[in-house]
This record gives C-alpha cells, sequence and structure tokens, in this order.
C-alpha cells in the first residue's frame, strides 16, 4: 500500500518541478562558461582543450572537453558527462583523478531529459555546466 503512495508522491513532485521550470528559466551554456572557467579551466584550459596551467604538472594531460562528441560517434552522452562532473563515475577515469563537484552543484533542481525521454530533476549548476560543455564540442 505504501509503493502507490510514494510513487504518485514523486510523480507529483516531478510533475510540479517540471511546470515550475519555463524553458527560459533553464540553465544555458553563458551560465555555465563561468562555472567552467572557475572548477575545470585550471586543468583543462579556458577553451577545454586540457591545457590548463595544471596541465603542465600532471603526468597524464586531462582530456580534451571539446572532443566529447568526436569521441562518442558525433553524440554528445549528457549522462555521462554529469556522472563523470559529480563524480560518480570516478572509475571510469583513468589517468588522475578529477575532484568531485557533486557538493559544490548543488542547490535547486531544474528538469533535464539526459537523452532517454524522461526528465530528471538535476541541479541547476550541473545543468548549466553541462550545457557550456556542450557547447564547445567540435564539429568534424
Amino acid at each position: 500500500m505504501r509503493a502507490p503512495r510514494f510513487s504518485l508522491l514523486i510523480g507529483a513532485l516531478a510533475a510540479g518541478l517540471v511546470a515550475a521550470c519555463t524553458p527560459e528559466e533553464m540553465p544555458q551554456a553563458s551560465d555555465g562558461r563561468a562555472l567552467f572557467m572557475e572548477n575545470c579551466a585550471v586543468c583543462h584550459g579556458v577553451d577545454g582543450t586540457g591545457n590548463g596551467p595544471m596541465a603542465r604538472a600532471m603526468a597524464k594531460a586531462p582530456p580534451n572537453l571539446s572532443l566529447i562528441a568526436v569521441r562518442n560517434g558525433d553524440g554528445f552522452p549528457r549522462a555521462k558527462v554529469l556522472s563523470t562532473i559529480d563524480g560518480y563515475a570516478k572509475s571510469d577515469l583513468n589517468g588522475p583523478n578529477m575532484p568531485e563537484f557533486g557538493a559544490l552543484l548543488e542547490g535547486d533542481l531544474v528538469p533535464l531529459d539526459t537523452g532517454d525521454g524522461v526528465l530528471t530533476p538535476t541541479p541547476r549548476k550541473l545543468v548549466a555546466l553541462l550545457e557550456y560543455i556542450e557547447s564547445i564540442q567540435a564539429t568534424r
């Protein structure tokens, strides 16, 4: 009996979140640029190519973030990128450990489709950073 009530509650909360956030309020790439410069550029460089000032001190250069889509058959793997930023996919990283930014990216939530058609409540700053990284993808 509890499961249906819980499901209904979660469904109502998700619907409220989606209804409360219009496309104009969704984070844009421009919102994520400052977060990138503050947290990522030191290793990945201001252009995301892996040439930040800390990269020279690392045994292995940080990945070129502008080639994520190219490395994934011209598709941008939104869920995988989110998991890497927030530290969830730490075991998938090879080379120097990337700091976990999960705690830094907490805050209000916005509905995000990571590619499966399902809107998932995701921290606004995390979505903004994702949008910025997606915006710097190189084209072939």
